[in-house]
């Protein structure tokens, strides 16, 4: 038996070989969840050298591994910092399974035009990583926690970051969001408490995913690595493993709590 055995979870920016995601997918599928994969239907001739060597198809290539796992998946592609497609969605989900239990905000806008100074910021991105974490993080909750009322259960993990509780030069419109992300779960947190519901962030430093290839592998990213009083960057497993806990028996009493996964780098 499972401790997520008849539950349903939806799981959002899944679609990454390497990634938060996908890692996430497959480890509440172990824990005995059927599994909502969704991602942005990324073009083919994008995807890194090792996604296309395996001939990955995004979310759909994550949803066969939840099935190889002997529980249910469906993949979706669309927009979720839209109240439309998030409705659609959500609809979807629910004659597909019934029910929503588990929820894990995780999509967020792609690291690299968003790091730069303030004054070279443009507006066009300053909304997309807003909208994409924040925006989509409420629908998502908006349209899913009176389902999770009525169950009188329910699991809500957001994706934060440890730039949600320092900030960082060059990465303004990522920390806003982030912050922003920490308030939204103690807020949401204090809303569902008396409904069997939690709400945490979890909140990761360096991750060795498929995000990051844009610093390379190089001195940038070793100067990052040296940084780190554990000497080494979290994988997308160390991440999940916080996650899986979040979901189970044994983190019931939990909620509103912004958790700081980084090897050390931030102790607060």
């Amino acid at each position: 038996m499972g401790e997520l055995d008849g539950r349903v979870a939806l799981v959002t920016g899944a679609g990454r070989l390497r990634g938060i995601g996908r890692a996430t997918a497959i480890v509440l599928a172990a824990m005995g969840a059927d599994v909502v994969v969704t991602g942005t239907g990324r073009d083919p001739a994008t995807f890194p050298e090792d996604e296309q060597r395996q001939g990955w198809r995004d979310v759909e290539s994550t949803a066969e591994q939840v099935r190889a796992h002997g529980r249910r998946a469906l993949s979706w592609v669309g927009d979720i910092s839209q109240a439309t497609e998030v409705q659609r969605l959500v609809d979807h989900t629910m004659q597909t399974f019934g029910r929503i239990d588990v929820l894990v905000n995780n999509a967020a806008y792609p690291r690299g035009h968003d790091r730069v100074p303030v004054p070279e910021l443009d507006e066009a991105v300053w909304h997309q990583v807003l909208e994409i974490k924040l925006t989509g993080s409420f629908l998502l909750c908006k349209r899913i926690v009176p389902m999770m009322i009525q169950q009188q259960w329910g699991r809500i993990i957001n994706l934060s970051s440890v730039f949600g509780k320092q900030g960082g030069a060059n990465t303004a419109a990522y920390c806003t969001a982030n912050f922003g992300i920490q308030g939204f779960t103690q807020a949401l947190a204090l809303e569902v408490a008396r409904h069997g519901i939690t709400v945490n962030a979890v909140c990761p430093g360096t991750v060795d995913t498929a995000r990051m290839d844009g610093l390379g592998r190089g001195e940038a990213w070793q100067q990052t690595v040296e940084s780190i009083p554990m000497g080494r960057p979290a994988s997308d497993e160390d991440v999940t493993g916080l996650i899986a806990f979040l979901c189970s028996s044994a983190a019931a009493y939990m909620t509103g709590q912004s958790i700081n996964i980084n090897g050390g780098l931030v102790m607060w």
